[in-house]
């Protein structure tokens, strides 16, 4: 799933979803801070990288390069997304808030080519883009959040145009690189994440106690 290079591990990330829901926007945002109203559609794919670090479980710093496929999101090109996902450690599903179709697809069909192409510990991270056109959402955020526990990803809401939500996407995909087993918090609702947080409390003090007794 990961190489070590010159100190920092490889991460393969590929952002999959329709075209025009922002997947190149978001990269261009998180690599170098930019963003255009108006792009061309990606032909193919095409490929960056940038370094992050992170702290992994043992609280140590740890390099993570992220090697970034941008893939196209017409139909004429969904046959050759398949040979940049096969090998990728993170899959990364963009819909458009305002365009239910683009979540339908991911359903339908993205999800679907993932689970058949990828490898069976992949990542995954549904991403509801363009939060800053909010009020015309047609994908609610409880939408988002119940069909990430379907799927068991990683979940965020993202504006590539106000930059909103991008860093934090790769920061809790790169910890969850690091850390495969973790839960990920990100698509339970405020209830859920007090319980989870509660537990978390207890289980500090039960080993904070196990330390004391055992000197």
């Amino acid at each position: 799933m990961s190489e070590q290079e010159e100190g920092a591990l490889t991460c393969k990330v590929v952002l999959i979803g329709e075209s025009g829901v922002g997947k190149t926007s978001i990269i261009s945002r998180y690599i170098t801070n930019t963003f255009k109203s108006q792009l061309m559609a990606t032909s193919g794919a095409n490929f960056v990288t940038k370094n992050l670090i992170l702290e992994d479980d043992k609280e140590e710093s740890q390099s993570i390069k992220f090697e970034i496929w941008d893939t196209a999101g017409q139909e004429r090109y969904r046959s050759l997304a398949k040979v940049f996902y096969k090998n990728a450690a993170v899959c990364i599903l963009v819909y458009d808030i305002t365009r239910r179709s683009s979540l339908d697809a991911i359903k339908n069909y993205w999800f679907k080519e993932i689970k058949e192409n990828a490898q069976k510990d992949v990542i995954l991270a549904l991403v509801g883009n363009k939060d800053d056109m909010y009020q015309f959402e047609e994908i609610t955020n409880d939408e988002g959040i119940a069909f990430s526990k379907e799927i068991d990803s990683i979940y965020r809401r993202t504006s590539a145009k106000s930059g909103e939500g991008i860093d934090e996407l790769f920061r809790l995909v790169g910890q969850k690189f690091l850390n495969p087993n973790s839960i990920n918090t990100t698509n339970m609702t405020n209830e859920e994440l007090k319980k989870h947080g509660d537990k978390l409390k207890r289980e500090k003090i039960k080993n904070e106690q196990k330390k004391r007794n055992c000197c």
